[in-house]
């Protein structure tokens, strides 16, 4: 029953986003017409399609979540669905256009949103849009806030490109559809951006927890957020006497859920709003919505190798608060100085007090180790379960030294917060 909930789960989202664009297309497909021009018709509604996949994967709902593998999974595909739907959606007028490539003329004006009316011009705009959305994708450098508004011109771009069909006079199903699309930006809006989702917690405490790094403990004044050790929560924090908040919503894991209901939150000052709250106070207003991910299994019969990178630690340790472990578990915790290792102190005293757990704990200094001597030889890994929290770059570079000891991707589960 489980095996069958977690197959059912790695294979939601590929099968919707096969499923829907196809049902589009079978629904649109065109007869009696050139292949060309067919195939035109054919690109624009698998683009439409996976737009609307794409779509559906940016809300922030847990039990959504849950049902899908998980937000970062969710927002993994999001951006592949949105790619791929975009370069359908190019090939769209692209092979209209071909269809008349004996008359390079007649080709320029199928092209051309110059020679054509206002519903052409419209499907040219949604396009537009699309791309600007999409290459904010691929900006890093930009602060969250403006990438964020910036990245709402996909909305804008799936709105405009079904308007787009609706001045073409096709009604059936575009309208559902545009209903279906419009909803899915207000539920993201008003839910998500705007927290209605979200439930009330007050800051009670900030202590420090290593350099550049603090533990927030939040108390809250409601109905709390349903949270389980090993998951993250998004938080919205407010203004305090002195403190300002940085009005957005940030992914943070949970290392403890304490008596009453309260959460501790590991703050590492990686960007402009995590820096900002080092100083936070008590008194300060959050608003917390999640909780989210989870991709440790602690029921699992299987032995476990966990592998964290500097604040990469806090899901682990959130799992060795909430009990006694099940199973033999190895931590191999990576960190560029002591100083700045979060938990260090706490591991330390777990290690020694369960016979089931191992602690590897080294210092790394700046940059990627090289993690050769560090990984368990294949023998102790085999049949294992490989859990890996921490920057991209040292996941990747896990991912690949972990599978040059024959360990399978179905064994390697990992989690990171690139909501970009």
């Amino acid at each position: 029953m489980v095996a069958a909930a977690a197959a059912l789960r790695r294979w939601s989202i590929p099968l919707l986003s096969c499923a829907v664009p196809a049902g589009f297309a079978v629904w649109a497909f065109p007869e009696g017409l050139a292949p060309v021009r067919a195939a035109g018709i054919i690109t624009g509604w698998l683009g439409c399609g996976l737009l609307l996949v794409s779509l559906l994967l940016m809300l922030r709902e847990p039990r959504l979540a849950a049902w899908l593998g998980g937000l970062e999974r969710m927002y993994r595909w999001h951006h592949a669905t949105g790619l791929a739907a975009y370069l359908f959606l190019l090939l769209h007028p692209l092979l209209l256009a071909a269809n008349n490539l004996s008359s390079p003329r007649v080709a320029w004006q199928t092209l051309s949103p110059f020679t054509e009316s206002w519903p052409v011009w419209s499907g040219w705009l949604g396009l537009l849009l699309l791309m600007g959305g999409l290459v904010t994708t691929f900006i890093r450098r930009i602060r969250y806030g403006t990438w964020r508004w910036l990245h709402a011109l996909l909305g804008l771009g799936v709105l405009t490109g079904l308007v787009h069909l609706i001045l073409l006079g096709i009604d059936e199903p575009v309208l559902p559809i545009l209903a279906v699309a419009a909803g899915i930006l207000g539920w993201r809006l008003i839910r998500g951006d705007l927290g209605l989702a979200a439930r009330p917690y007050v800051v009670t405490s900030a202590l420090p927890l290593a350099a550049r790094s603090i533990e927030v403990v939040l108390r809250p004044l409601g109905d709390p957020a349903m949270v389980t050790p090993g998951q993250f929560v998004l938080v919205e924090f407010g203004n305090g006497d002195r403190y300002r908040g940085c009005g957005e919503f940030h992914p943070f894991t949970v290392s403890t859920i304490a008596g009453q209901d309260e959460l501790h939150l590991a703050v590492k000052a990686l960007g402009d709003c995590t820096t900002r709250m080092q100083a936070i106070e008590p008194g300060v207003a959050a608003r917390v919505i999640g909780g989210f991910g989870g991709f440790v299994d602690p029921h699992g019969r299987a032995p476990q190798f966990w592998v964290a990178g500097g604040i990469g630690v806090t899901p682990f340790v959130a799992l060795l608060n909430a009990g006694p472990l099940l199973h033999p578990t190895r931590l191999l915790y990576l960190y560029h100085c002591e100083a700045d290792a979060a938990f260090l102190p706490e591991l330390r005293a777990t290690a020694a007090a369960d016979p089931k757990f191992t602690l590897h704990a080294v210092e790394t200094g700046d940059g990627v180790p090289d993690l050769g001597p560090l990984l368990p030889p294949a023998g102790e890994l085999s049949g294992a379960e490989c859990y890996l929290c921490g920057p991209p770059g040292l996941v990747a570079a896990l991912k690949s030294a972990l599978a040059a000891r024959g360990v399978t991707a179905q064994h390697v589960h990992y989690e990171n917060f690139e909501f970009r």
